[in-house]
């Protein structure tokens, strides 16, 4: 029978800005468990000073009397999944997320962003929640429905890979920066070590794709996750779904081969569940599905592919059709 786990901040379950195969798992779960994760976000420099007397109690004891393994973010985790195995793809249900705080924060960093050359200083501004409106309060005076979501979810790398930082993404996952990735959407991300060991953080109210200026409207959530073990497929990138679409992620520093990553696996996927030939599905992609920039921001750059189920499938046998 399924169990629903509790995982708070607090500093013995947090890793701050790094991945690696040799970080202990601090909770085990079976196939199909639940999980709530409680995360922060931000280090000294990154909190507003209006908002430093707003921290939540774990936040604050943490930056206090940590620093970071890399420059990153702070996660939660690492969750392993019994059962887990190397070849095998932890399939991470996304239920539910939660503004945990009423403020977040976005930053502007020399040298960083997406137009380095343009904005030279630095710049950290407080964003207002709203959360029973569900609205970020902009300080220029415009209200924008928060979208919430985490930006870094991924399991453990290749050993061999070593401690990797949690700001490039990855085919382990991490900072992918997918605003769709909210509740009601499903993770898949191949395993590298047994358990998978899953950790997220990076918690955005809202988020425009592109992530442009090197930060969204960063924030504290609780998320809830459902975590299921597949042996049945063997995918070498993250894939996601949405109610609605299906999702291929490409990773790569150069926009035009992320494009290129993401749409040849979203080519796969069709031919996975269709009897189209390629180019089919090429044209297929051409017609129906959108080529979207996750970000640009953070060395790698994102691209993610969304196709929509009713194009494969139609729209009243749409529902419900998994990867």
């Amino acid at each position: 029978m399924a169990t629903e786990h509790r995982l708070t901040s607090a500093p013995e379950n947090l890793r701050w800005g790094a991945f690696s195969a040799d970080f202990e798992a601090v909770l085990e779960v079976n196939s199909g468990d639940r999980v709530v994760i409680e995360t922060i976000s931000g280090g000294p420099e990154q909190i507003p000073p209006e908002a430093r007397d707003s921290l939540l109690p774990d936040h604050s004891a943490f930056i206090a009397d940590n620093k970071p393994i890399l420059p990153g973010h702070i996660m939660t985790g690492p969750v392993a999944v019994r059962g887990a195995e190397p070849g095998d793809v932890l399939e991470v249900r996304i239920m539910d997320v939660e503004l945990r705080q009423d403020w977040a924060w976005n930053m502007i960093m020399p040298l960083k962003g997406s137009l380095p050359e343009d904005f030279s200083k630095k710049r950290v501004i407080n964003i207002p929640l709203d959360r029973e409106a569900h609205v970020a309060k902009l300080p220029w005076g415009v209200d924008i429905p928060c979208n919430a979501f985490f930006g870094v979810m991924g399991v453990a790398p290749p050993p061999e890979w070593g401690t990797i930082t949690s700001i490039v993404p990855q085919p382990h996952g991490g900072n992918l920066d997918i605003k769709e990735l909210g509740a009601g959407s499903t993770l898949y991300l191949p395993v590298y070590v047994p358990g998978g060991n899953f950790q997220t953080g990076d918690g955005h109210a809202v988020q425009g794709d592109g992530e442009s200026c090197l930060s969204a409207a960063e924030t504290s959530l609780i998320g809830t996750f459902e975590f299921h073990v597949r042996k049945d497929v063997s995918w070498k990138m993250p894939r996601a779904e949405t109610e609605t679409h299906y999702i291929t992620i490409g990773i790569d520093q150069d926009l035009d081969d992320a494009a290129k990553q993401g749409l040849r696996d979203m080519i796969v996927l069709i031919q996975e569940r269709t009897n189209l030939s390629a180019e089919d599905a090429y044209s297929l992609c051409s017609l129906a599905a959108d080529v979207r920039v996750s970000q640009l921001v953070n060395v790698n750059k994102g691209c993610h592919v969304m196709l929509p189920k009713a194009a494969l499938h139609g729209a009243d046998a749409a529902a419900g059709k998994r990867l």
